[in-house]
């Protein structure tokens, strides 16, 4: 877990999915004169949720799938109406190999070329299906391309989406399926295609506050969504909906 400490002030928790590492860390730079102490838990969504979920002290969760916010307000988690969706991102393939072409395309030729065109027995990265918001994206998108099958046999399941990363950055992945904002920072790989959006559900960001958290956490959720988090968020890459919070 990681903080950033300005003035001496109340402490807030926030739960954030993997992805959002960078960004949320930006933004707490930017809040650095407030005087609230943040502190920082990043991981997979379903990891945070499932902590919390067993009483892990978070104020604010923030998931990469709406999937995992269902799952903890139909327990009583969160407060439901806090609830709003902070960003939105893009599917993405990464490999070490530089595009053929000048253009990045979303077609399915594409990307079967960018994901099985290497060794038969390259491998390919991405979150665990059964758990990991990005790793469910990638199935229903593959499945619904005609590609999972191929896939399937070469996949590395990742705890989450910077684990899946860094498999590929390291060499041990020939490719892998992350989204576009994990690409605009991985070390030596290239864009090699992108998912049509319509292959799969809205990459969405639900925002939460945790129920019996700190009540500076609402604070916080309100900065989640001024016209300035919303200008950070869009040179990070990601996508913005909605307006200021209040």
């Amino acid at each position: 877990m990681s903080s950033r400490r300005a003035l001496a002030g109340p402490a807030v928790t926030v739960f954030a999915a993997a992805s959002l590492a960078d960004v949320m860390q930006t933004l707490a730079a930017r809040w650095a004169r407030s005087d609230v102490l943040l502190r920082f838990s990043f991981a997979a969504s379903s990891t945070l949720a499932r902590q919390i979920e067993q009483g892990a002290p978070a104020d604010l969760y923030i998931s990469a799938n709406e999937a995992w916010m269902d799952h903890l307000a139909a327990r009583g988690s969160i407060d439901i109406g806090s609830r709003r969706v902070f960003a939105t991102n893009r599917l993405v393939v990464v490999s070490a190999a530089p595009s053929a072409g000048a253009a990045v395309s979303e077609s399915t030729a594409a990307l079967r070329d960018a994901l099985l065109s290497g060794e038969p027995s390259g491998r390919i990265a991405t979150g665990d299906p059964a758990h990991v918001p990005v790793g469910r994206y990638a199935e229903i998108a593959l499945r619904r391309l005609g590609l999972w099958e191929a896939v399937n046999a070469r996949l590395v399941r990742a705890d989450n989406v910077r684990s899946a990363l860094a498999f590929v950055e390291r060499g041990e992945a020939a490719a892998g399926i992350v989204y576009a904002t994990d690409a605009r920072v991985a070390k030596r790989l290239h864009l090699a295609a992108r998912f049509p959006e319509s292959s799969h559900p809205q990459i969405a960001y639900p925002a939460a506050l945790v129920r019996g958290g700190s009540p500076a956490a609402r604070e916080v959720w309100v900065r989640l969504f001024t016209e300035d988090t919303r200008a950070v968020l869009r040179e990070a890459g990601f996508g913005v909906v909605g307006q200021g919070g209040g």
